[in-house]
C-alpha cells in the first residue's frame, strides 16, 4: 500500500506493508482469589429446610412478615416480602395449610434456599 506523507511541506510517497496480527484468544476467566491452588467449591451456610418449609428463592432481607404461627393459609397467599437490590419479592404459600413456625423476622438477612416459614 502506498501512502502520501507530508513533512515540513515536502510530500513523500511511502510504501507500507501491513502484517496481520494474530489476535489473542480468551483464556479461562477467574474471578477473585489470588491463589494458584485448586479452587474448592463453596457452600452457603443456611439452615436445612424440611419438605414442608417455604424457602427463600434468592438472597435478600426480610421486608415484612405477613403471617404468624397458627394462621390458616390458602395456596398462593402472600406469606412475607423479601427485598433484594431495591426490589420486593412476594413469597407465597405453595399449598394450603397452617403456619407451624415463622423462622425469620423483619430486617433479617437471608440466603437463597434458607427456610423462612414451616407449614403444618
Amino acid at each position: 500500500m502506498k501512502l502520501k506523507v507530508t513533512i515540513n511541506g515536502t510530500e513523500y510517497l511511502v510504501d507500507v506493508e501491513v502484517e496481520e496480527e494474530e489476535r489473542p484468544t480468551l483464556g479461562p476467566i477467574v474471578i477473585g482469589g489470588g491463589s494458584t491452588g485448586a479452587q474448592m467449591p463453596t457452600t452457603a451456610s443456611v439452615p436445612a429446610a424440611s419438605a414442608n418449609a417455604v424457602v427463600a428463592p434468592l438472597a435478600g432481607s426480610v421486608a415484612r412478615v405477613l403471617v404468624k404461627e397458627g394462621d390458616a393459609i390458602e395456596a398462593g397467599a402472600v406469606l412475607l416480602v423479601l427485598e433484594a437490590m431495591k426490589m420486593e419479592t412476594e413469597i407465597t404459600a405453595p399449598q394450603a395449610g397452617t403456619v407451624d413456625r415463622v423462622m425469620v423476622a423483619a430486617g433479617d438477612a437471608v440466603q437463597g434456599g434458607q427456610a423462612l416459614i414451616r407449614l403444618a
